[in-house]
This record gives C-alpha cells, sequence and structure tokens, in this order.
C-alpha cells in the first residue's frame, strides 16, 4: 500500500526549473512512485489535488512556501526520498552555469558586469515587475520572460523605458535576437539584413528559422510580448523597434509579425512603418488586407510568406542606386509640417496620404484618424487647413483669386520655430488669379531670409495644378517659385508625399527619448535573474552574464515587502 508524506518549507523560494527538475530526481528514486515540488499557488494546489498528492499540510502552505510531496511504496522511502531534497539541491547549485560568487542582487551584479546592456527577467509573475523596474533604474533594457505581470505594470513599464530610451521586451517574452545572441527560446540564425518585430515569440522563431533556411539572415530580432500591440499598451515596444531598425544601416528589410492588433494602434503601427523608408513586410496572423502591397508595406497572409517576401524583397534592392538626399539642416526645434491650401480636394487628399505617414495631424477638414483643429486661425503639429472653408472667405474673396489671407498665414507659419517645411498648391486656369506666383515667390523669399536670421531653414514645397495653355503661363508660374527656393510638383500626391518624407525624418516613429542604436550592436553582455537555462544559453553563445541569486523580498511576503519599499523611499 503506499504512502505520502509531504514538507513545506516556509518562504523557500527556487526557479520553476530547479523545482522540475528536482521533481524529476526525486520520482527516479527508487521506490517512489510520484512526486510534487511545487510553490504553494491555489494553481499549483490544484495540479496536486488531481494528481491526488495534496495533503492537509500542502492545502495550508501560503503561496510563497515551497511545497515537497513523496508518494512512495512505504513510509520508510518516503521520509528517504525527502530526506535526500538538500543533496539533490547541492548537486544543483555546486553545478550552475556560474562558478563562485553569485550576487544577491542586480545592483551588485551590474556593479560586476558594468558594461551589461540587458537584464533578463524570469522570476514569478508577481515579483516581475519589481524587478524589471529596478534594472530599468540601472539603465538597462529589459527582457522579461515572466508571465501573469498585471497589464497596468506592463504600461508603466514601457512608458517609463521609453522615456528613459530603453526597451522593455515582454512580458510574456519569449523569443528574442540581439546582435546575433538569442535571448529566452531562439534558434541560431546567420546574421543578415533583415529585422524583425514580432509580438509572438514562436512566430519570430519561425520567421527567422525560415530566413534563415532560405539563405538570408537577421540583423536583430526585437520580441514585444503578446499583448504590446493591445490598445492600452499602444505598440510602444514596437514603435521603439521599428524606429530602431529605421535608423540601422545594416536593416535593409523589416518583417512585423502580430495577431491582428487593435485598429487606433494598426494606424500607427502602419504609419511608423511606412515611415521607415524600407520596405515593410507585415504578417497580421489571421488578417486579410484588402491590397497586398501598399507602399513600402507588403502584406504577408501566413509566416512562411513573410519571411519569403523578405528575402525576395532584399533581391529587389538595387545597391547602386544614389543615396537618398540628406535632411535639410533644420534647427532642432522644427519638426512640423504646415499645408495652405487653397483647393479643398487637394487638402483632403492631402490628408489621407499624410494620415498614414504623420503623427500628430490635424485640420480643419473631417477626417479619421485625424484630430480636428480646435482654432483654424492657428496650427497645431502638423497641420493641414483648407482656406476655402466658410470661416476664411466671409467678406473676401476665395484664396485661389486672393493671396492676402495665404500670404498672411504663410508668415504666420514661418514665424513658428516649430515649422519645418510649408505646403501650398499654386491652382491656375480662368478665374484664378492672373499671376499667383509673383506674390507668393517674394513672400516665400522674405520668410525664407527671416528664418535664416534667427537660425532656421525652412523647406517650401509647392504643387501647382494646371496646364500649358493657361493664361497665367504655367512655364513662368514654375519658374518664379523654383527661383524662390520651391521644391514644385505638378502631382499632389507626388508633392504632398515629398513633404511628409521631409517631415518624417525630423520625427521619431516612438515617443520618448530614441534608443541608442549602439545599444543593439556591441558585444551582448547580461544580468540574469531567474530561470537558470537562460543563463546557460548566454553563456553557451559566448555572451557575457552574471546570473544573480535572487530571492523574492521578504521572503515572498508581499505586505512586508511593500512596507521595506516604503521604507526604503522615506515615504
Amino acid at each position: 500500500m503506499s504512502h505520502i508524506q509531504s514538507e513545506i518549507r516556509r518562504g523557500a523560494y527556487y526557479d520553476s526549473v530547479v523545482l522540475m527538475q528536482l521533481q524529476r530526481e526525486l520520482v527516479a528514486l527508487d521506490g517512489v512512485m510520484d512526486a510534487g515540488v511545487v510553490m504553494g499557488t491555489d494553481a499549483n494546489k490544484d495540479i496536486l489535488l488531481q494528481s491526488g498528492l495534496l495533503t492537509a499540510e500542502a492545502k495550508a502552505a501560503g503561496a510563497d512556501d515551497l511545497i515537497i510531496v513523496i508518494k512512495a511504496e512505504d513510509e520508510a522511502t518516503a521520509a528517504k526520498a525527502l530526506a535526500q531534497v538538500d543533496d539533490l539541491l547541492s548537486k544543483r547549485q555546486s553545478s550552475s552555469s556560474q562558478d563562485g560568487y553569485r550576487p544577491k542582487s542586480i545592483e551588485s551584479a551590474a556593479k560586476m558586469v558594468p558594461d551589461a546592456q540587458w537584464i533578463l527577467v524570469s522570476v514569478a509573475g508577481q515579483f516581475a515587475a519589481g524587478v524589471a523596474r529596478k534594472g530599468l533604474a540601472l539603465g538597462k533594457h529589459i527582457f522579461l520572460f515572466s508571465d501573469n505581470v498585471p497589464l497596468a505594470d506592463e504600461v508603466s513599464l514601457k512608458q517609463e523605458a521609453r522615456d528613459k530610451g530603453l526597451l522593455v521586451m515582454g512580458p510574456d517574452c519569449g523569443t528574442a535576437i540581439v546582435n546575433g545572441i538569442g535571448l529566452g527560446f531562439a534558434n541560431k540564425v546567420r546574421r543578415g539584413p533583415i529585422g524583425v518585430v514580432a509580438a509572438s515569440g514562436t512566430g519570430l522563431q519561425q520567421v527567422t528559422a525560415r530566413i534563415h533556411q532560405l539563405g538570408s539572415g537577421v540583423t536583430h530580432g526585437l520580441g514585444t510580448g503578446g499583448r504590446d500591440l493591445k490598445e492600452d499598451v499602444g505598440a510602444i515596444t514596437a514603435l521603439q523597434a521599428l524606429d530602431l531598425f529605421r535608423r540601422d544601416p545594416e536593416t535593409k528589410v523589416i518583417v512585423v509579425i502580430s495577431k491582428p492588433p487593435a485598429e487606433s494602434v494598426a494606424r500607427d503601427l502602419l504609419r511608423a512603418a511606412k515611415a521607415t523608408g524600407k520596405p515593410v513586410v507585415v504578417d497580421f496572423i489571421g488578417f486579410q488586407p484588402e491590397r497586398s502591397v501598399d507602399g513600402n508595406i507588403h502584406f504577408a497572409k501566413t509566416l512562411d510568406e513573410a519571411a519569403e517576401l523578405a528575402v525576395a524583397l532584399l533581391d529587389e534592392l538595387d545597391d547602386t542606386s544614389p543615396a537618398s538626399s540628406e535632411t535639410p539642416p533644420f534647427a532642432s526645434a522644427q519638426r512640423y509640417l504646415r499645408g495652405l491650401f487653397s483647393g479643398g480636394t487637394l487638402a483632403y487628399e492631402a490628408l489621407l496620404i499624410l494620415r498614414d505617414m504623420l503623427p500628430n495631424l490635424y485640420a480643419n477638414l473631417h477626417l479619421d484618424g485625424v484630430a480636428d483643429l480646435e482654432n483654424p486661425m492657428q496650427s497645431q503639429a502638423n497641420t493641414i487647413v483648407d482656406l476655402g472653408e466658410d470661416v476664411f472667405t466671409v467678406g473676401r474673396l476665395h484664396p485661389m483669386m486672393d493671396n492676402d489671407l495665404r500670404i498672411r498665414r504663410l508668415h504666420q507659419e514661418a514665424d513658428d520655430p516649430e515649422t519645418a517645411v510649408i505646403l501650398l498648391d499654386v491652382v491656375l486656369g480662368y478665374g484664378s488669379h492672373p499671376d499667383p506666383a509673383s506674390e507668393l515667390a517674394p513672400a516665400i523669399i522674405e520668410a525664407r531670409e527671416k528664418a535664416a536670421a534667427a537660425g532656421r531653414h525652412l523647406e517650401f514645397v509647392a504643387v501647382v495644378v494646371g496646364t500649358d495653355e493657361d493664361p497665367q503661363d504655367m512655364a513662368a508660374q514654375i519658374e518664379q517659385l523654383e527661383a524662390a527656393g520651391v521644391h514644385v510638383f505638378t502631382s499632389n500626391q507626388a508633392g504632398v508625399t515629398y513633404a511628409g518624407q521631409l517631415v518624417q525624418a525630423l520625427n521619431p516613429l516612438a515617443d520618448g527619448k530614441p534608443v541608442a542604436l549602439e545599444s543593439l550592436t556591441g558585444p551582448l553582455s547580461a544580468i540574469n535573474v531567474g530561470l537558470e537555462i537562460f543563463a546557460d544559453s548566454l553563456k553557451d553563445q559566448g555572451a557575457e552574464v552574471v546570473w544573480v541569486d535572487w530571492r523574492p523580498p521578504a521572503g515572498g511576503n508581499e505586505r512586508l515587502a511593500s512596507i521595506l519599499a516604503r521604507m526604503r523611499s522615506g515615504s
């Protein structure tokens, strides 16, 4: 007849892999029929109950207590197995991935490896946010493998990281590749020119493995955690990753993998993808796009197709094409586009184009995804104004006939230290101003000279609508504008797109402080807090790693830990 015996160790903490391995070693002992080695959470007690191992002692254990249960052939065998627990644990500790001293805190570990850029966190969910905050306070990027982290903690951690120019990959981030080193669960993948952003760990593994199999390779594979693209989080990490890849000269093609995000988040993410100026393959798993290609964005329907598209797009890149022109010498405060239109439909089309290119877009026209301008007489951030709206034309001629109002507004925008680009339409034909460029060009020259005297550079872009048979002489109009330093287009789409691209280069794709590209490109050094296998993995890949001998604060007593935290902070 079998015998079940249990032992409770109050406040004892071991990572889940150690407990799993200890359980296996106990089951392998002679005469042991089954064993359970778990922390005393309600979920773990349910598992013990289903296995017939939940003793009265185990049932009374707290969430922060270690439960060891042995089911053996007889009482003596059960007692003998329990007596071997400490020896088995000692053997595991003596064969750990880090010989010698293991620091007891993240702060001590950071002193041992001051150049460490990353902290890997894989402790139990209720403690993970606290560990991650300590890492952020030390200026480290966080790979947060832990799950069951409250959503509010995820949001606050990522907001703090964004403000500091740091990354929080996770919670529940299973996979990442940084400069050729795999974090968490990762395959050995060839280095190459494709960057991957993924809210799916196994999705990241499948796509990067297929890229490798197809003969190409990966610059970095940045995981975000499965909730990053939810509306509450707002794709903070994904947007930071896209901004990094935009600035990374080694990344030629970008892949984005996720389950379909919230609609507002998808709009922001696709806008950022367009703003990279690089080919971007998007696989919103299960999402059926209306079209397969939208500018530089290529939609894939499967993970395999995403990998295949990325490799194929590399082949299409023309390495012999001239490099894109340098960004004009704008002052640091210059960030925004101001569009002053006389044609309402042209303004509306401009909004449709810019909505997918620029954040913080305002207008006096109503369009989903564009904010309403509070005061049409005053621009905000990136603004498109239809000067033909009723509020501007009461008691005066339409701006296609009279340039006075537009010239006044042009000077107003040019005097704003945040204005970088001013976009105009110039509509020719019967009924329009007989020579609009003769008035606009001098005003533009004056505005540019005044800005230059203040240490700023202004770019003007004009869309000329007309034909060579119009009474204004289209060629002469263009000549006058170009002589004033204006970039002239005869296509509204081309002119608006060009203006938008100029402004894109002035704005990071993510809010907050940009993540330094150098933090990804140097040799990887990390601090591991939690699962031993992650320290082993980094060591096997040649990365420098320190494994912290971490224990829950106050022995896992959350109330006492909260009191201690307040005492330390002096509050």
